[in-house]
């Protein structure tokens, strides 16, 4: 039992990344894992110490989907949804499934069957949501972007990724200072940024500023996810790990648009997508 808990645990920061991803709002992401735990160790599934990775997502989809039949009328789980707060969440505007199975394989890397034993669909009926995803995802909207990155190779990189997909990017930010500085004169629509930057100053500190000026979309890409995933403080909606795929910076760019016009709770102290 010991062991399991402690399999729990690595894979919990994770799990809250994408809760936030497909509810796009921190506060209910966790929400929502909190009735996934209560809900996994009060049925304990079969597969759970063989794949307790697997069951955790899975418990996660289970209450969401609870969740969507409550909004609806129906009963089943609406005592635990209830009581969780997940109700107050408006459930109409959680990512769509062909979204959900797209982060579930792009971002958090499940191959496409057990992304399926996930959502619990048939591998026929995934596979046409996933590549129903991809036509979506290839259509998606162009976007200005500013990158916040006090590595110039990484800084490089992101542009050149960006930019193939169509998204133009408005300037590079290396401090604090220059990023408020390039987001007041350019306004992105969007904002990729690290964590420590040059001279010492934080890319979180540098969004939270912009963000009391605008309410714009970031994604934060960093070496060490889960120093951002530890649920004490208020923490980015979208988050990607370095070294980073392509595919894995296009879904998180095309969900964080995507969930940016979505109407969600607000948290005392906290702004969107930080």
């Amino acid at each position: 039992m010991a062991d399991l808990a402690k399999e729990i645990g690595r894979h919990l920061p994770y799990l809250r990344r994408y809760a936030r991803a497909i509810t796009g709002e921190q506060g209910t992401g966790d929400r929502t894992v909190k009735a996934a735990l209560e809900r996994l160790l009060a049925e304990r599934p079969s597969d759970l110490d063989d794949n307790p990775r697997l069951a955790l997502y899975r418990s996660l989809h289970d209450v969401l989907r609870g969740g969507q039949a409550a909004a609806g009328g129906a009963g089943e789980g609406e005592h635990l949804l209830a009581n969780s707060g997940i109700l107050a969440y408006r459930i109409e505007h959680l990512a769509p499934p062909r979204r959900q199975i797209l982060v579930l394989t792009a971002l958090e890397g499940f191959p496409a069957e057990e992304a399926a034993r996930i959502m619990r669909l048939e591998p026929r009926e995934a596979q046409a949501l996933l590549e129903a995803a991809k036509v979506e995802l290839r259509s998606q909207r162009a976007t200005r972007i500013l990158i916040i990155e006090d590595e110039p190779v990484i800084a490089l990189d992101i542009a050149t990724t960006v930019e193939r997909s169509g998204h133009t990017v408005v300037g590079f930010a290396t401090t604090h200072k220059e990023a408020v500085q390039l987001a007041r004169e350019h306004e992105p629509e969007l904002i990729l940024a690290d964590i420590q930057l040059a001279d010492d100053s934080s890319g979180l500190d540098a969004v939270r500023e912009i963000l009391g000026r605008a309410d714009v979309p970031v994604i934060f890409v960093t070496a060490f996810p889960e120093r951002l995933l530890t649920g004490e403080r208020p923490e980015p909606t979208f988050l990607i790990t370095k070294p980073f795929d392509p595919d894995t910076l296009h879904v998180s760019i095309s969900q964080a648009l995507a969930m940016a016009g979505a109407p969600r709770p607000r948290q005392a102290g906290a702004r969107a997508g930080a």
